[in-house]
């Protein structure tokens, strides 16, 4: 697995709420074992009180996102790096689960579980795919939806830099919404101008 795939750890983590429209599905610790995926052995050991931990790595990692987003680079890579400092990986080179045509171990790197607590793990392993993503492709790659009222995180791969929406669900909606803008705008430009002939036309019919 290429460590910038770890980087999802940390949008699924963001998207776990919704601030303009305030929503949160981050309330209960089977909603923090969800995040997990499929790392059912760290998903078990979440407690209750990573429901509270795990809404304030939320709020940081979401404050990386909201300065690439705003531009400022310098300050998504100092609120990164503190995340790094306060959640360290633990890197393995590991063989579980593939193997080559050969039969043997395809070898590759791997990020621990954290000793400590299912928090400290989760937002170390986050933070570092952010972080990979961040210096392998750009901080301009780190984005929020512009579909109104979603603000969700999103990492931008595309090849021309162009992805502004964080799915095609939104992507359509405000499109829809643009086309609806532009008839709306056309409709009151035509009305203004037959509103402005019609005194001329009847000054000409005097």
């Amino acid at each position: 697995m290429e460590l910038a795939s770890y980087s999802d750890y940390a949008v699924r983590l963001v998207n776990t709420e919704e601030p303009a429209r305030s929503k949160d599905t981050l309330t209960s610790v089977e909603a923090v074992r969800e995040l997990f995926g499929g790392s059912q052995q760290a998903a078990r050991r979440a407690t209750e009180a990573d429901v509270t931990r795990f809404r304030s790595v939320r709020a940081r990692l979401r404050a990386v996102f909201e300065a690439a987003d705003d531009g400022d680079e310098t300050l998504a890579v100092d609120l990164l790096n503190s995340l790094l400092l306060e959640f360290p990986v633990s890197p393995q080179i590991s063989g579980h689960d593939f193997r080559d045509e050969d039969g043997r171990p395809d070898w590759h790197m791997h990020l621990a579980d954290h000793p400590s607590n299912a928090t400290a793990g989760y937002a170390a392993i986050a933070a570092m795919g952010l972080a990979f993503h961040l210096t392998g492709h750009g901080v301009d790659r780190l984005g929020l939806c512009e579909a109104a009222p979603c603000r969700n995180a999103y990492l931008d791969t595309s090849t021309n830099r162009s992805r502004r929406y964080c799915s095609d669900r939104c992507a359509t909606r405000a499109n829809v919404a643009a086309y609806r803008a532009r008839k709306r705008e056309e409709a009151e430009r035509t009305g203004r101008s037959a509103e402005t002939a019609q005194p001329s036309t009847a000054v000409t019919d005097r």
